[in-house]
């Protein structure tokens, strides 16, 4: 009888989830928007439910094992505890693994959403083959998962891997975890839009509006057009994402570094400055032995994450 897991990555917007083989393949995914109000039981209704829907779509004949869950938050994952969720406050201290296990009469595993797309990366994506590994998601924020001799680094908090809050500019923006100049600031699709606005007094025969309604795409698009100010937000983009890679290339000495997220789409227009300033800020011969590659999983490398933990556990 095949075995198989239920696997969900709880997002600020959306939430996905997908019936996963121990293989990693994918047999049914679900969608469902995250309720606008975000309270508990809305959220906790909303995975119930994906859930029954799932389960209902999956051929007889199998056994849904086990259900692991990615939150956007830090968590206590050895006892299923949500401790912070910035975008998600009101589950902010509960017990959600202990809560789902008894809505949905399986074991649950609980893992923070980059950590989880490190380990999706590393079992079925661009750092497979690889013992010591980062996965940095570049979106809204940035998150970062850590694969240290083939096993997740979480830290003793459990807020090991949060890249997204190293400083790269001591007396930089403000961060709303409450410090300045963090990697967040610089090198996010929020951050993009941040320094667009900044830039834009020095490049005003840029065409972007920056006193309207503007995205990151629109500056990405912009940039792919040859506006000098939207190169110049890509550059510094890059500038101090390489900042960033380099200290951690120092500390952990990685094998490779993963970059996904839907921010990494512009790695064309910042990937070389990035690299260049990796280099010249770590050592030599780590900086030389490690790679920085494309995530290879898109949006499905946090849900192979806990569901290759369910198997697991």
């Amino acid at each position: 009888m095949k075995k198989l897991v239920l696997a969900a990555d709880l997002g600020g917007t959306n939430l996905r989830m997908a019936v996963v083989g121990e293989d990693g393949e994918i047999l049914h995914r679900v969608r469902g928007t995250t309720p606008p109000n975000r309270t508990r039981g809305e959220v906790l209704g909303l995975i119930q439910d994906l859930a029954a829907q799932c389960i209902r779509e999956t051929n007889s004949g199998t056994v849904i094992s086990g259900f692991g869950i990615a939150a956007p938050a830090v968590v206590d994952q050895s006892r299923g505890v949500i401790r912070a969720a910035p975008n998600l406050p009101d589950l902010n201290g509960f017990a959600i693994s202990d809560d789902l296990a008894e809505r949905l009469k399986l074991p649950v595993i609980l893992e923070n959403d980059a950590t989880a797309a490190g380990i999706g990366e590393h079992w079925r994506g661009a750092s497979k083959g690889f013992d010591t590994s980062i996965c940095l998601t570049l979106g809204t924020g940035v998150g970062g998962g850590l694969i240290v001799n083939g096993q997740p680094l979480r830290g003793i908090d459990g807020t090991a891997g949060e890249v997204g809050h190293v400083c790269v500019e001591p007396f930089g923006a403000p961060c709303g975890c409450g410090s300045v100049g963090c990697l967040e600031q610089y090198a996010s699709a929020t951050a993009v839009v941040r320094m667009a606005r900044l830039l834009k007094a020095e490049y005003p025969s840029s065409e972007i509006d920056t006193d309207g309604v503007l995205t990151s795409l629109d500056i990405y698009n912009a940039a792919v057009n040859g506006d000098a100010m939207a190169i110049e937000v890509f550059r510094l983009f890059g500038f101090y994402l390489g900042v960033a890679i380099g200290g951690l290339v120092n500390v952990l000495n990685p094998e490779v570094i993963v970059i996904g997220g839907g921010a990494s789409d512009a790695w064309p227009l910042f990937i070389d400055t990035a690299r260049d300033e990796m280099v010249r800020r770590a050592f030599r011969e780590p900086a030389e032995r490690v790679k920085l590659v494309r995530a290879g999983l898109g949006d499905d490398a946090g849900i192979l994450g806990v569901a290759k933990l369910a198997f697991q556990s």
